[in-house]
């Protein structure tokens, strides 16, 4: 049976839930962000040390600036409302990708949460927010260079915002890519897509992805 340590999962489908009630498509973020209380708690009753959630990415930009607002709004919200919940259930909160162009107080709010939840160890929570894979890669080989560190392949790993490859990757909202995410850390994942959009997404659909993850026969290129 496969050791599953490390989660990643593409959120998508906010946006079309919302229309498909006709709501504002803010109103499926919303949504959405809740059903990431619920992902925690399924990793930490089975004992997966790390979540990867994709948030925002580099290319989100060019989405409308209100809804790019509201976004920076609603993860501000979301780190000052989970503070108390994340020291007290020990998940440890990171960021990957460049936080730079964030506001100050967004900045901020990351950083609190951070140093509040540092010590805490029964699951690591990755927030992918302007991420990009490409970017991540570019970054650390640029680390390397100007630390003069010999580029290998374990040495980039080491520079990526997480080093540590994804054992299971999923991705709700029908859709069949990656789109830029985490493209060193899957090389070796296992791919799992559901039709089911993110807000609808919950704790039991992915029991189901994660107890056929661990009946598969993982090779690694080997027999």
């Amino acid at each position: 049976m496969n050791e599953l340590k490390h989660l990643a999962i593409i959120m998508d489908g906010n946006g079309r839930w919302a229309k498909k009630r006709g709501f504002l498509r803010t109103n499926g973020h919303e949504i959405g962000a809740l059903v990431v209380e619920d992902m925690c708690e399924y990793c930490i009753n089975n004992n997966i040390e790390i979540l990867s959630l994709y948030a925002f990415s580099t290319e989100n930009w060019k989405r409308p600036k209100n809804e790019v607002d509201f976004l920076m709004n609603l993860l501000n919200k979301f780190l000052i409302s989970r503070q108390e919940k994340f020291i007290n259930n020990g998940i440890k909160f990171q960021t990957i990708g460049d936080i730079t162009p964030f506001s100050d107080e967004l900045k901020k709010q990351i950083k609190i949460l951070k140093n509040l939840t540092q010590n805490n160890s029964r699951l690591r929570l990755n927030l992918a927010i302007n991420y990009g894979g490409r970017d991540e890669i570019t970054r650390a080989v640029k680390k390397l260079m100007q630390n003069n560190t010999e580029i290998s392949e374990n040495s980039i790993k080491q520079a990526l915002d997480e080093p540590c490859d994804i054992d299971l990757l999923v991705r709700t909202g029908g859709e069949f890519r990656l789109s830029n995410f985490m493209l060193f850390q899957a090389s070796y994942a296992e791919f799992a897509f559901t039709d089911t959009l993110w807000p609808d997404f919950n704790s039991g659909h992915l029991d189901i992805i994660v107890k056929d993850f661990k009946n598969k026969n993982r090779r690694f290129g080997g027999l």
